[in-house]
C-alpha cells in the first residue's frame, strides 16, 4: 500500500509541477511576445498558438488539482445549517457527481482527441489533438481523486488552503 501511495504521489507531483511549469512558460512567452512586438515590431509565429495550448492545459490541470484540494465552489450559507449526517451524504453525493464528470471527460475527451488527430494546428503544424488530450488526462485524474475521496482517503496536499466563508 505504501508503494502504491508513493507512486500516486509521484504522479501527482509530476502533474502539479507540469501545471506550474506551463504557467511559468506561458508568462515568459507572453512577455516575450509583447516585448518583441512593441520594441521590434516582430512576433514569433508560434507564440499565440503555444500560449493558447499552455492556457488550456494549465486550466484543465487546475480543474483536477482543485478537485483534489476540494476547492470547488460550494454554497455553505445553506449547508452549514444542516445536520452533520446530511452534510456527509451531500459530500458523498458531490464526490460521486465529480467522479461521473471525470468519467465524462475521460470518455468523450478521448473520443474528441482521436477525432482531432487528423488536423493540424496552423502555426506549429502540431496535431490538433495535442490541444485536447488534456481532457482525458484531467478526467482520469478527477476520477482517481474522487474515488479516493469516496473511499475516505484525504487527497489534500496543501492543507493551508481554505475555502472562504464562515469560521
Amino acid at each position: 500500500m505504501k508503494a502504491l501511495r508513493k507512486i500516486a504521489l509521484g504522479i501527482d507531483s509530476f502533474i502539479e509541477s507540469a501545471a506550474l511549469i506551463g504557467l511559468l512558460s506561458m508568462i515568459i512567452i507572453v512577455t516575450m511576445q509583447v516585448m518583441t512586438r512593441k520594441l521590434f515590431d516582430f512576433v514569433f509565429f508560434w507564440s499565440e498558438e503555444v500560449t493558447l495550448l499552455l492556457l488550456v492545459w494549465f486550466s484543465f490541470m487546475g480543474i483536477a488539482i482543485g478537485f483534489r484540494e476540494k476547492l470547488h465552489m460550494g454554497i455553505d450559507s445553506f449547508t452549514y445549517r444542516l445536520p452533520a449526517s446530511v452534510n456527509k451524504v451531500l459530500d458523498k453525493t458531490i464526490e460521486a457527481v465529480i467522479f461521473v464528470f471525470g468519467a465524462y471527460l475521460l470518455y468523450f475527451g478521448w473520443d474528441f482527441t482521436v477525432m482531432m488527430n487528423d488536423s493540424e494546428l496552423p502555426a506549429t503544424g502540431w496535431p490538433n489533438s495535442i490541444l485536447y488530450v488534456i481532457m482525458p488526462i484531467t478526467g482520469l485524474m478527477t476520477c482517481a481523486y474522487s474515488l479516493l475521496q469516496l473511499l475516505g482517503i484525504d487527497t489534500k496536499r496543501h492543507h493551508q488552503l481554505q475555502e472562504g466563508g464562515h469560521d
